[in-house]
């Protein structure tokens, strides 16, 4: 087994074409097969150096690696003139300088779906000779066989008056070269697929198995756009999503495992993924969903891995003891700052907060709290929270009416981590500290 990833360096990696990667890399793993990294770099206004540091930044975190490549389809020009003029040799391409309106006119006397048929002028663009029998059969592995008329398709342009091959004859060359045997794209490709097949046959050569995904929608049904949040892999992990985490949801999008588990490694995922379980419907990339699952994923992480990885999303260092108290309760690595920060930069301001909670009956709360722990020596959680619930038994009060007012004092905001644990990382005389401040402002 062959596979291809060829992105085009017109932009960021998306999330489509992320999945699109995943598929093929998951084919070649678990089938012990062969993944082809080609860049589709035709469009040279479009496509820039940046861009494909982009893809291959994006596709490194992921940890989607490849056997062949990157290969620069630009970089293959002399192989696609060899085999244009090939073509143009053997009979089955010409030269034409037919215009819109020249095909508009052919249309408008043979009627409108009938395919374009030109004539060799001996200059300008190239087109490939279709013929009016037969038709092309698309077998896909995922949609079942699409059949397309040849009497309906136009002699399809393959390369501009200037030589320049066009993007349906340079993807069928260099699959052809590259020995793909599963080309496994985006369904928005399967149009142009009865043109690349014209061009296999005109070569000489064999089809690929094809598989086109469907297209991924926002969790409103919509086609995925910018409108629904993160689109590309950059967003995604700026916003504090594990590589593992994405690449689990991303391969659950349009394919399922036959027991219906959810949360699978890249390993189990490589043993388990098969084009034949893929849907032809569209799928739903939902943030919730993806949340809940990175969560998981959090949770599931030894403590001293997650404190490298947010250490190094957020710059920090010696975070080891307040990743500890906030584990349970993150579910991307950008949750840690909003429920940590005010350990390491002191309690944040939240008006609405010292109004519900550091009232006379909350101040009162924080007076007995400073009381009890300012003999506690050693400073430890069992001290700590036998303590407080000797506080909340006193005063014959809600849990909630004594520790909301520390969490305030502490963290300017009634978000915190569990309080307990809170105190204890932030030490006694800190603690006491920030208690006396909001007593005393």
């Amino acid at each position: 087994m062959r596979v291809r990833f060829a992105p085009s360096p017109t932009g960021a990696l998306h999330v489509g074409g992320a999945r699109t990667a995943l598929y093929n890399w998951l084919l070649a793993r678990g089938g012990g097969g062969t993944l082809v990294l080609r860049i589709e770099d035709t469009d040279r206004e479009r496509s820039t150096p940046e861009n494909v540091e982009q893809i291959l930044d994006a596709l490194d975190w992921l940890r989607i690696d490849y056997d062949e490549g990157p290969i620069s389809q630009v970089e293959r020009s002399e192989r696609h003139q060899e085999l244009l003029q090939t073509l143009l040799d053997e009979g089955h391409a010409y030269r034409t300088n037919a215009t819109k309106e020249d095909v508009d006119a052919f249309k408008a006397e043979h009627g409108a779906d009938r395919g374009y048929r030109g004539s060799d002028e001996g200059a300008g663009a190239v087109r490939l000779h279709v013929p009016d029998e037969g038709e092309s059969v698309v077998r896909d592995v995922i949609r079942g066989d699409a059949t397309f008329a040849h009497v309906h398709l136009d002699d399809p342009v393959i390369a501009r008056a200037d030589g320049s091959v066009l993007y349906n004859f340079a993807v069928a060359v260099d699959d052809m070269d590259a020995a793909i045997t599963h080309v496994v794209r985006g369904e928005d490709h399967l149009s142009n697929t009865p043109r690349q097949l014209l061009v296999l046959e005109a070569l000489g050569a064999g089809p690929p198995i094809y598989a086109h995904l469907p297209l991924l929608h926002g969790a409103d049904g919509k086609k995925l756009s910018k409108r629904h949040g993160a689109a590309s892999v950059q967003e995604l992990r700026d916003m504090g999503y594990l590589p593992e985490a994405l690449d689990n949801y991303l391969a659950l999008l349009g394919w399922g495992a036959e027991d219906d588990e959810t949360i699978l490694s890249v390993k189990e995922l490589a043993q388990r993924f098969s084009l034949e379980r893929v849907s032809k419907n569209p799928a739903r990339f939902d943030h919730q969903k993806l949340r809940w699952m990175n969560g998981r994923y959090i949770r599931a992480l030894p403590t001293d891995e997650l404190t490298v990885r947010l250490e190094q999303f957020t710059g920090r260092s010696g975070l080891r003891d307040a990743v500890a108290i906030c584990q349970e309760k993150m579910q991307t690595l950008a949750d840690f700052e909003p429920l940590a920060g005010f350990i390491f930069d002191g309690p944040a301001d939240d008006p609405k907060a010292r109004e519900k909670w550091l009232d006379e009956d909350g101040r009162g709360a924080l007076a007995d709290v400073h009381a009890a722990l300012e003999p506690l020596h050693p400073f430890t959680l069992e001290q700590v929270q036998t303590a407080l619930e000797g506080v909340v038994a006193a005063r014959g009060a809600k849990p909630k009416q004594v520790f909301q007012p520390i969490r305030v004092a502490l963290a300017g905001t009634a978000i915190s981590p569990g309080i307990f644990e809170t105190l204890t990382v932030l030490g006694r005389d800190e603690s006491l500290a920030r208690i006396a401040r909001a007593l005393y402002p």
